[in-house]
Order: structure tokens, then C-alpha cells, then sequence
């Protein structure tokens, strides 16, 4: 991991020199183990480095963060975006035995949710909800892992609307329907840690094509949000050992209902056109024998 390419790292030595001897000894800890900071709580991390929980909190003040809870959020990005996957094996106990990891997966992931509903902004979800509604070309990308989340969405929102096209990000191909897509359409893409270059390379052509860029992503730190016209973070509590996912689709099938809740009588329209479609050519399963 490059420790001086993340804002936590970066304040932090800007800062060291001018800081009390405690802060300093409290700062230097921080940039060599930022792995184990970010699972310590105040009180933990206090008697490590052999200061008061004060001096823990006055530090975190002073690189600019308004409570220890979001400096934690943001070295767990950093440390997410640049951790190897032996390293993810070796944080999750995976060689250990005896673990209950059904439970404690379980726990991790209710975790996740509960932070995810307490600090997701609730109106920038709407307003990309608003352009899914308004944007008549509407074109889905996402690469590796966040192919995932591009896919079910984009596949969502065709059982809403018309328009819905997509595209696998690490196909190249996927350049191509983007320079020949209608002026001003509209493209979402997905990107999860770890981060694709790929990606990048997609959100500078689409806002070069000068189409809008939503960007449906997992951090702050995320690469592809300064090219983006809308961003929504979709947070989360824990480091995974290869991506989370729950609180992903979870906002996916907000937006997708939230949508079909403001569609009206061209949902049922475009409904039932499908539902008749799938019944003349026997695309689904049906215990119902006409």
C-alpha cells in the first residue's frame, strides 16, 4: 500500500512536526500500522500508544475529521483500495480454525446494513433516481466486481422501462456503443474496490463524449467520483475479503421500486407487454397449465 497517496497519511505527516510529542507518537503509530488502527476503538488505540483518549480525539480533530467514527471510515478506505488478497486471507482468519464464520459473517454484514441506512444521502439517491426516470437512453457499465452490481441493475430496470442498455465494462467493445450512444445519454456506472483502471478510462471518455456520468460506488476515495456529474457512496463498516455486497444491492433495489413507484400507468403498460412476451415464447418456468 502507498501510504502517501491517501488524505488520513498524507495530513498526518504534513502535521507530525507541529504536533504535541504525545500526537506525534500517536501519528507515527497510525501510518505504520493503519490496519490495526482501524478496528481499535478510542480507548484501545489510547493505551497502545500510551496517551489519553483525549489526545486521541484532539488528533483526529487536528487532520481534520470531525469525530474518531470518520476518520476510522476513511483509513478503512484507504486501507480496502490497497489490500492484497493474501493479505485479506490473513485479516479475515481464513487458515484459522474453528471460526463460526457463518455468524460472524452474518453480524458483519447486519453491520454494514445498519451503518449503510444511517448515513446514506437519501437525496442523492433520489435525484438518480429522478434522471433513471427522466434520461430516455440510459447505458449500464461496470467492471470485475462491480460488473455484478451494473448487471442487476441495469437488468432491474428493464422489467420498469424502455432504453435500458449493458454493458460489461471490461469488454472494449463496450467504447464502442458509447462513442455511437445518442447525444446525451445517460451512463451509470458501478465501480467497487479494488478499482479497475479500466473504469477510469470510461468515465473520462463518457464525460469527453459529453454524456452524464452517475457514478454508483463504495467510497469516497473511489477513483472514477471526480469524473462524475452525480456520485453516490454506498458505505460500509467493514474491509472485505472480496467485496461486499449486501449494501450495494440493497440501494439498487431502492432505486429500481422508487422508480417504478413514479412510472404510473407506463409500468403496468410496459409489464404486461413482457409478461405476454415471456408467455408466447415460453421464456419462464409456469405450474400454471393454460
Amino acid at each position: 500500500m502507498t501510504n502517501t497517496l491517501h488524505p488520513v497519511i498524507s495530513e498526518i505527516t504534513t502535521k507530525l512536526e507541529s504536533l504535541t510529542p504525545k500526537a506525534q507518537t500517536l501519528g507515527n503509530y497510525i501510518m505504520q500500522n493503519p490496519a490495526k488502527v482501524v478496528f481499535m476503538t478510542t480507548k484501545e488505540l489510547a493505551e497502545t500508544c500510551e496517551v489519553s483518549e483525549a489526545t486521541v480525539v484532539r488528533f483526529v480533530a487536528s487532520i481534520g475529521y470531525q469525530g474518531y467514527s470518520d476518520f476510522q471510515q476513511a483509513l478503512k478506505d484507504f486501507i480496502n483500495t490497497g489490500m492484497s488478497l493474501p493479505e485479506r486471507v490473513d485479516m479475515k482468519g481464513i487458515k484459522e480454525p474453528g471460526l463460526d464464520r457463518l455468524h460472524r459473517g452474518v453480524l458483519e454484514e447486519l453491520n454494514n446494513l445498519k451503518h449503510m441506512y444511517e448515513t446514506i444521502d437519501v437525496e442523492t439517491m433520489n435525484r438518480f433516481v429522478t434522471y433513471l426516470d427522466e434520461s430516455e437512453h440510459v447505458f449500464v457499465t461496470g467492471s470485475r466486481l462491480s460488473y455484478t452490481f451494473a448487471y442487476y441493475l441495469g437488468w432491474s430496470l428493464t422489467k420498469i422501462r424502455k432504453g435500458i442498455h449493458i454493458f460489461n465494462g471490461s469488454d472494449s467493445t463496450t467504447i464502442d456503443f458509447l462513442t455511437n450512444a445518442p447525444p446525451n445519454s445517460l451512463v451509470i456506472l458501478t465501480a467497487a474496490t479494488r478499482y479497475p483502471n479500466e473504469l477510469i478510462k470510461l468515465s473520462k471518455l463518457v464525460r469527453r463524449l459529453g454524456h452524464t456520468l452517475l457514478v454508483l460506488t463504495d467510497a469516497s476515495i473511489s477513483p472514477v467520483i471526480p469524473f462524475a456529474n452525480l456520485s453516490l457512496v454506498v458505505p460500509s463498516r467493514s474491509i472485505p475479503f472480496i467485496g461486499n455486497v449486501s449494501n450495494m444491492l440493497c440501494v439498487i433495489q431502492h432505486m429500481v421500486q422508487e422508480l417504478a413507484s413514479r412510472r404510473g400507468d407506463n409500468l403496468q403498460k410496459h409489464q404486461e407487454q413482457l409478461e405476454q412476451v415471456y408467455m408466447e415464447n415460453d421464456i419462464l418456468f409456469n405450474l400454471m397449465v393454460p
